[in-house]
């Protein structure tokens, strides 16, 4: 009975270890497969042979994964969109200063009148090329913030009738008028880079004249919203945006008008310029629209002390 015993109790013992040995080999080479995939969660703490620990962490691996997965899903998905558009936007005024040069050289310079109209044309697809890819430059430096601001205090009112200004005569060939909501007698102080709020100013006031109702009105108003904030709105009267357009139309290249007419021109890069300003400045952009009723843009600034 006692060689009995002690025959099982060895057996028993010599089953269980190399039953453990046979678990740990295969659950250490899950970790070791895991670890393949640059998991810190997995590889961070001690080996386990306790399923239902190793089962909660696989579940957690698994789900971090799909999150990464889906998140450059979603990446490749718009790395696709924007190639697809950087190359509708290039090719247009290639092709249009490609087939006036060819009609020249193909003996059309040969006619004054026509050589002067067809490199006047070719100069301004030439033109509109260097926008397109100054702005590119532009939001490239915005996205990775290698574009310094230069902070200043200035009159946002003053600013905001200088660039009036400058777009009277874009703004009257639509009879469009810009104009303050209100009289602003007292100067408005802000600190914040006073060409790059312009650049955002005048992004919105062009697409206003753009997209707004002929005949119609663009308003400015300068308001208090904190006691270190003024908010910056600017409304028009136009043709307003569907509320499923409204999540994208900061992106860049995107679009109300799909029919890729591109009759209003610009570089399609204007509203995401403008938020990458205001978030370089730390601040906020804010978009309501209606149809037929208008639209209203507003962003926030840190108020100067400045005449406080």
């Amino acid at each position: 009975m006692l060689t009995t015993v002690i025959l099982f109790l060895v057996s028993f013992l010599i089953l269980q270890i190399r039953i453990e040995k046979f678990i740990y080999r295969r659950i250490k080479q899950i970790y070791d497969d895991v670890a393949l995939l640059e998991s810190s969660t997995l590889t961070s703490d001690p080996i386990t042979t306790d399923m239902r620990t190793l089962t909660e962490e696989i579940e957690k691996f698994a789900k971090d994964k799909k999150v990464e997965i889906d998140t450059l899903k979603v990446r490749e998905a718009y790395r696709k969109d924007f190639l697809g558009n950087v190359s509708h936007e290039l090719k247009t005024p290639l092709f249009t200063v490609q087939g006036y040069i060819e009609t020249l050289l193909d003996g059309a310079m040969n006619d004054k009148n026509v050589r002067k109209k067809y490199l006047l044309r070719a100069s301004k697809g030439v033109d509109r090329l260097i926008y397109i890819v100054k702005d590119l430059d532009l939001i490239t430096k915005l996205e990775v913030g290698e574009l310094n601001l230069d902070k200043e205090n200035f009159d946002i009112v003053e600013l905001i009738q200088s660039i009036f200004d400058q777009l009277e005569m874009k703004a009257g060939k639509r009879n469009i008028v810009l104009t303050f909501d209100m009289e602003y007698p007292q100067p408005i102080y802000v600190l914040a880079d006073k060409e790059k709020i312009e650049q955002v100013i005048t992004n919105l006031l062009v697409n206003s004249i753009k997209y707004g109702r002929r005949d119609g009105t663009t308003e400015v108003s300068v308001e208090n919203l904190i006691k270190n904030k003024v908010i910056v709105r600017i409304t028009d009267n136009g043709e307003g945006i569907p509320k499923r357009y409204i999540p994208r139309l900061f992106e860049r290249f995107y679009r109300v008008d799909q029919s890729g007419s591109r009759k209003e021109g610009g570089s399609g890069l204007g509203l995401a310029i403008v938020k990458h300003i205001i978030e370089a400045h730390e601040e906020k952009i804010y978009v309501e629209s209606e149809i037929e009723v208008g639209s209203e843009f507003s962003f926030t600034l840190e108020k100067s002390k400045v005449g406080v």
